[in-house]
């Protein structure tokens, strides 16, 4: 991720329902060396980005930010490819423990975390607001890097 891509996430995130609806500075604060350190990546094709990644790293875990995909992208193993390389990076990172949450109400979202092996850790009531909602709390463990694949 770059800084000529912060547009265009934002653009995207916008889009999306379920997608967080962070403020551009949010973006820009990614991209900061000050600020906690983060791994994020996109998904383009022929100049046009149509897909995020993002995980803050406080290693031995990482919390994954956001995936988020454009509608015309979605459904093509775009979300999957972005996790896996992600997944990747953050192996390098020396991360073990990949955390998330999710709302409640969002199932599309929390089988497809569960497809990747991300297992249910808990719940946090009243979490969300507008509409106020329980967030799920996920995890998933990673292999150290030379190792394939993922842990439960």
């Amino acid at each position: 991720m770059t800084a000529g891509d912060l547009d265009r996430l934002v653009e995207i995130a916008e889009g999306l329902e379920q997608a967080p609806h962070w403020p551009r500075l949010a973006y820009e604060a990614v991209l900061d060396p000050a600020s906690p350190r983060r791994i994020a990546l996109v998904a383009e094709s022929l100049g046009v980005l149509f897909g995020f990644a993002m995980a803050r790293l406080t290693p031995p875990q990482a919390e994954l930010e956001t995936i988020a995909v454009t509608a015309e992208f979605q459904r093509r193993g775009v979300a999957r490819k972005l996790f896996t390389d992600l997944a990747d990076e953050l192996r390098l990172a020396d991360v073990h423990e990949i955390l998330l949450e999710v709302r409640a109400s969002n199932h599309p979202a929390r089988a497809f975390y569960r497809s990747l092996g991300f297992a249910a850790a808990g719940q946090r009531p009243r979490y969300y607001a507008d509409p106020v909602e329980d967030a799920v709390l996920m995890r998933l463990g990673l292999r150290p890097p030379g190792r394939v694949g993922l842990e439960g």
